[in-house]
């Protein structure tokens, strides 16, 4: 094979054939390369020799010019049954920097191969049918996660569990609509209880109720940025100290001085494989310091925008009992307050694991329960717009009314899996991904 430069502005064309590290980055036990494309056999050849049986590992001495490389496992994956649904074939190498790298700069050489863009092996798996789009999006969340609560709705999404949701939903709104599609063509004047019989609306009303539950699950967003946890009350009630234990760090700046706190400091944290985004603020009170002031108009919009509150100060001044868990703070010093749920101690670790208990039990109605599939906005906003086509529909006395609703109903839908309107935002989602994925 030849060298041969590529011309700019084709390297996105699903013609190309490309190669990129799939493994972790060298020094490593392994390093596996992955070429994908019509010349991925080609490429093997020049390697390797004779071609491994499909999906079959090979011991190959990897040769270039007369040079061994590498002794290394092949294997060959025709399309469309793999990865990627094109011709794809692996280079399982030793993972050392120089044997990685001469490799990739004989891969560079060849014609009409060129290295992966971020995420483009993903991609091609996507445009043709291996995976859909909720699908990728479940992998870039794995790739993404840190917690476990995160790594189980990554799995749960990239292994379909959505996708499945979603046919379910479509066959059974293709079914009414062919049901419906039939009565028109065959009859002119079609009484409307003929045309959409009460166990057709029933269905209708039943899809309706799915949706809304479905909706009302807690949102991604929230197991990806962390349950908000804002730790306030008065100045010097022990805040940022609370946090710091709770963090695991010295994440915020604490002293016997009131007021040292002036703005927010955020820590992310995980706890019970649960994530969650600590929040100290400064302490509430009224302050001709104009700092302080700021600091403290900031901790009220913070209070607001909270999902949980540990309060630390007098549970008759909590304006929000209902977020709220009452903390009566420093115990090793001061007497319990018998309003407060939980007494703690950041210097003896008193009542820290049970705040820790309290935490967790309060925040399994705001994050997706185990193997639930967690909806991000782009779904919510597809499902939010199915179920106002399927009402419609549902509410609708003109047949041709109810047929379109139906067919509206379907395309939102598919922008949950990929099949329309999503091209606008397919660049910057698979952008997200490493080299090599």
């Amino acid at each position: 094979m030849e060298a041969n430069a590529r011309p700019d502005g084709e390297g996105s064309a699903l013609t190309d054939t490309i190669y990129a590290l799939s493994s972790g980055a060298p020094p490593a036990a392994v390093g596996v390369v992955r070429i994908s494309g019509p010349r991925s056999d080609a490429a093997l050849h020049a390697l390797a020799g004779a071609l491994p049986e499909p999906r079959t590992a090979r011991l190959a001495t990897l040769r270039h010019q007369g040079e061994i490389l590498d002794r290394a496992l092949v294997i060959r994956f025709p399309g469309p049954i793999s990865v990627t649904g094109e011709d794809v074939a692996e280079l399982h190498l030793h993972g050392g920097r120089a044997v990685v790298a001469a490799i990739l700069a004989v891969l560079a050489g060849f014609e009409g191969l060129r290295a992966a863009e971020p995420g483009e092996f993903t991609r091609r798996a996507f445009e043709h049918g291996r995976i859909d789009l909720s699908e990728a999006e479940g992998l870039a969340d794995l790739l993404m996660a840190e917690t476990q609560s995160q790594r189980r709705a990554a799995l749960a999404l990239a292994g379909g569990a959505l996708s499945r949701q979603v046919e379910t939903w479509q066959a059974r709104l293709l079914a009414l609509a062919g049901e419906l599609e039939a009565l028109l063509d065959f009859s002119d004047e079609v009484d409307v209880e003929t045309r959409l019989p009460g166990e057709s609306r029933q269905a209708l009303t039943t899809l309706i109720a799915e949706l809304e539950a479905f909706l009302a699950r807690p949102p991604a967003e929230r197991l990806r940025d962390g349950v908000r946890v804002v730790i306030a009350g008065p100045p010097n009630a022990g805040k940022s100290s609370l946090l710091n234990v709770l963090a695991g760090r010295e994440a915020a700046i604490t002293s016997e001085i009131a007021g040292t706190t002036r703005d927010l400091v955020e820590a992310p944290t995980a706890i019970g494989g649960a994530p969650f985004l600590l929040v100290d603020t400064a302490g509430l009170r009224d302050s001709v310091d104009a700092i302080e002031a700021i600091g403290v108009a900031r901790a009220q919009a913070s209070l607001a925008a909270a999902d949980l509150i540990l309060w630390l100060g007098d549970p008759d001044e909590c304006g929000d009992r209902g977020r709220a868990i009452l903390v009566h703070p420093k115990a090793d010093i001061s007497t319990r307050d018998a309003r407060a749920e939980v007494a703690v101690s950041a210097k003896t670790g008193e009542g820290i694991d049970e705040l820790v208990r309290l935490l967790i039990e309060r925040t399994r109605a705001l994050l997706p329960a185990e193997g639930d599939v967690a909806i991000n906005a782009r779904h919510r906003a597809a499902l939010v717009d199915c179920q106002g086509w399927v009402t419609e529909a549902q509410a609708a006395n003109d047949p041709l009314i109810v047929a379109e609703a139906l067919r509206q109903a379907r395309v939102a839908l598919d922008r949950v899996t990929g099949r329309a309107g999503v091209e606008d935002m397919l660049d910057a989602l698979f952008g997200r991904f490493c080299i090599g994925k």
